[in-house]
């Protein structure tokens, strides 16, 4: 579009006079890897004219701090005549530590506008770290033995590699829409997103994120077909975590769930928190009942020291013939026998198999709300199975 004029004296020739452009631009991102890196602005003109344009840039701190994320310039971005378009590089400084940590943001801020006008003063820079290898978390808490009497320590996993050991462990993909039910919010991955292995432990991480139809991701992990174990006393030191909607669990099936189904495998369930109840965990075993669907008993744990985000605890159980009995830090709160199934097949004599999960929302827990904190995390130290 253009805007005409007469010249004086009669003239009536038109004087074309140009309209100014406006400069926008977006946000940019960049991965951040163990070398420095480029991350590019692109700075746009809604129109070309036949004289260059520019405007003066300043960067500025946020969660990102120059000089140890990123480098802060000042300068003038001047897109030629008769081109719509030019480009901001930044440098960003890499991390050899490869840190998970919330993504790193600095702003970059237009001003002094030449034969032009600034329609977006300012966008962020996004420093993606959220993906990074290496977490760390505090490991105080309750620890149990490598040894017992009476016990041989028969198979364990005590995460202390940089990757999760695939010949032990599968992941389970997808949500409830498999079979699993509950109702569950999230979809389980196999990305290193939602799980992986860091510093001594294993993590399984829960987002708040759009993924193929549903708002959360997080991971399910098995030992189905790989490692199934009957009997002994089974360790498992970890931290939890809590929030409203939040659900993780460290349980077992029946390996022949492929061919007898839920609940007639049996289940047992060594930890399940609901994270409206910060410093309570459940212990239970699922079983079929004569008439009806399913049955269970089980007891509740309760942590007066604080919730069981703060510390790493040990759950237990010690699991002989015909009697299952549950421990948190060694602490005795739940005894089951071949009794409590009455004239029902009694399934825990036979071989069952590691689930390892973080749910989000579902029939138990409910849905997250505005109080609950993404990313939730659970930190498994170590699974020790005595025999």
């Amino acid at each position: 579009m253009a805007f005409f004029s007469c010249k004086k004296g009669g003239d009536t020739a038109p004087v074309v006079t140009e309209v100014v452009p406006e400069i926008s631009f977006q946000d940019a991102s960049l991965t951040r890897s163990a070398l420095p890196g480029t991350m590019r602005f692109y700075i746009n003109s809604n129109k070309a004219i036949s004289n260059p344009v520019s405007v003066d840039y300043t960067i500025a701190d946020g969660t990102a701090t120059s000089p140890k994320d990123y480098t802060a310039t000042t300068g003038t971005i001047t897109i030629p005549a008769n081109q719509t378009q030019a480009t901001l590089d930044v440098e960003i400084k890499g991390d050899a530590a490869n840190l998970r940590q919330p993504n790193l943001q600095f702003t970059v801020q237009l001003k002094n506008a030449k034969l032009c006008k600034i329609a977006t003063a300012s966008a962020n820079g996004i420093i993606l770290t959220e993906d990074g290898a290496n977490l760390s978390t505090d490991n105080t808490g309750y620890t149990t033995p490598l040894t017992y009497p009476g016990y041989t320590l028969a198979w364990s996993d005590e995460f202390s590699g940089n990757t999760l050991n695939t010949n032990v462990w599968n992941y389970e993909t997808g949500n409830g829409s498999n079979g699993w039910g509950n109702n569950e919010l999230e979809y389980y991955t196999s990305s290193t997103k939602n799980s992986f292995v860091s510093n001594g432990n294993l993590i399984i991480e829960a987002r708040k994120e759009p993924l193929l139809g549903f708002n959360y991701s997080s991971a399910r992990l098995t030992t189905q077909n790989k490692k199934n174990f009957q009997f002994g006393r089974i360790d498992i030191r970890a931290k939890l975590p809590v929030g409203k909607g939040i659900w993780p669990a460290l349980w077992m099936l029946g390996a022949n769930i492929s061919t007898v189904g839920w609940p007639a495998c049996g289940e047992i369930d060594m930890m399940e928190l609901i994270g409206t109840y910060p410093n309570r965990v459940t212990g239970t075993m699922h079983w079929k009942p004569v008439t009806g669907t399913s049955a269970s008993k089980g007891a509740d744990f309760t942590n007066n020291a604080g919730d069981f985000s703060q510390q790493f605890h040990v759950f237990s159980i010690v699991w002989t013939k015909d009697a299952i009995k549950w421990y948190v830090d060694d602490q005795l709160y739940v005894s089951n026998t071949i009794a409590d199934v009455g004239s029902a097949n009694y399934p825990f004599n036979a071989d069952h198999f590691f689930i390892f999960n973080v749910a989000v929302g579902g029939q138990w827990p409910g849905s997250p709300d505005a109080t609950t904190a993404f990313p939730q995390r659970m930190f498994v130290d170590y699974v020790r199975v005595f025999q």
